[in-house]
């Protein structure tokens, strides 16, 4: 499976597991749930739509779909890690800088961690 095509699906997924991700985290978080559990909301909401994607899809080889709980194992534990440093980063903003500006960060955090996580999927979540 080419590179490029599983780069191009993983950002096309990506952009809209980020847009279910962030639009979660702002709602809750604009209805007053505190960032850390607004955060962890709206990143479950968007791994569960990009493990299913991804698995279905990106990293799908021969039509063969890349699911299983072994491979969810893997990914909750990737997922966790990733989760950590997010809700540290994104708190820290909203800490030091406001709720809006959090808001305006998670993008920003989420996109950066994405670079990582897509190497990490490809060679440890969905060999």
């Amino acid at each position: 499976m080419s590179l490029f095509r599983q780069g191009s699906q993983y950002i096309a997924f990506g952009l809209l597991q980020l847009a279910v991700d962030w639009g979660v985290f702002v709602a809750a978080t604009a209805l007053g749930l505190p960032v850390a559990p607004g955060n962890l909301l709206g990143r479950v909401s968007g791994a569960l739509l990009g493990f299913w994607l991804n698995g279905r899809y990106t990293f799908a080889s021969g039509g063969e779909q890349r699911h299983g709980w072994k491979r969810f194992a893997r990914f909750a534990v990737l997922w966790l890690l990733m989760t950590v440093i997010s809700t540290w980063l994104i708190g820290w903003v909203a800490h030091s800088l406001g709720l809006k500006y959090a808001w305006l960060a998670k993008p920003m955090v989420e996109a950066g961690l994405a670079a990582v996580t897509f190497f990490l999927l490809r060679h440890v979540v969905y060999r």
